[in-house]
């Protein structure tokens, strides 16, 4: 079976059993209708993930892969902060009547930064350090930008990531500071899953581990009775993940450049609300 599976409905029976439950608090989140979106929550979760042995991507529901894999690269190819650059309609609520959603997520990868080799922004400054520097304990981004949250349509979730390499493998450490777990948790997971493998094969190196920490996981009220439905479906083997072995620089690399080989997954009816 698949390990993201294994992994998604230990958090969720966990979140679910013993959640700190915020119901009668003033919370910032809400749903479309205006009602205040409550949670069940846990502090900390930490997942690790063996990419060298599956692809982590969830066979209890459907995964829109290339929408995750289009959203990844909107933030660290494009580094662009316009929806209107993406294929999908994720991001709508939070962006203003341009498209823009401020100055965050693909803003922030693409500001420029001095360091003593010259100026680059983050995704270059990984890419250099991985072909130039790839034992370094240095190779890391990170988003949240205290000095521009002001201008930020929402604040990021997923904002920094350590990059590792142990011999011919690399590893990274996605930290988190909140996550809905069912709208988010195995979209980030895979998306973040991806990003090694892309950049593991521009820098002659293999994917290892993907860790996941999470300081706020949580399941929205309205989204209880939708997880404990999804928990009780079969699971299936993981897909192969197919990667085109012939790109070699990051910039080129497009959605079709990643692929799931018989991905075997349970359908979801019902549309998932959203807290905004």
């Amino acid at each position: 079976m698949s390990r993201a599976d294994e992994l998604f409905v230990s958090n969720c029976k966990q979140v679910l059993s013993e959640g700190f439950s915020d119901a009668d608090q003033s919370v910032r989140a809400h749903w479309e209708d205006g009602t205040p979106a409550h949670t069940l929550k846990s502090f900390c979760i930490v997942n690790r993930y063996d990419l060298a042995s599956e692809f982590p991507i969830l066979t209890l529901r459907k995964m829109a892969f290339s929408a995750l894999v289009d959203e990844l690269l909107w933030i660290w190819k494009a580094k662009s902060n316009n929806v209107n650059d993406l294929n999908s309609h994720i991001w709508d609520s939070w962006a203003d009547a341009n498209g823009s959603i401020g100055k965050a997520y693909g803003y922030q990868m693409g500001v420029k930064h001095q360091y003593a080799e010259g100026y680059f922004d983050q995704v270059d400054r990984v890419l250099f350090d991985l072909k130039n520097n790839p034992h370094s304990r240095r190779i890391m981004t990170n988003i949240y930008n205290h000095h521009d949250l002001h201008e930020m349509n929402l604040y990021p979730c997923a904002y920094s990531v350590t990059f590792n390499v142990t011999g011919d493998r690399l590893n990274a450490v996605l930290h988190q500071r909140s996550q809905d777990m069912l709208v988010a948790n195995n979209w980030n997971v895979c998306q973040y899953a991806v990003l090694v493998h892309l950049l593991a094969q521009v820098s002659g190196l293999l994917a290892g581990e993907l860790v996941h920490v999470i300081a706020d996981a949580h399941i929205y009220d309205r989204h209880i009775p939708i997880v404990k439905a999804i928990l009780q479906n079969p699971q299936h083997p993981a897909p192969a993940f197919w990667i085109d072995e012939t790109v070699d620089d990051f910039y080129s690399f497009g959605v079709d450049s990643v692929k799931l080989i018989d991905y075997k997954y349970n359908t979801l009816e019902e549309k998932i609300p959203v807290a905004i």
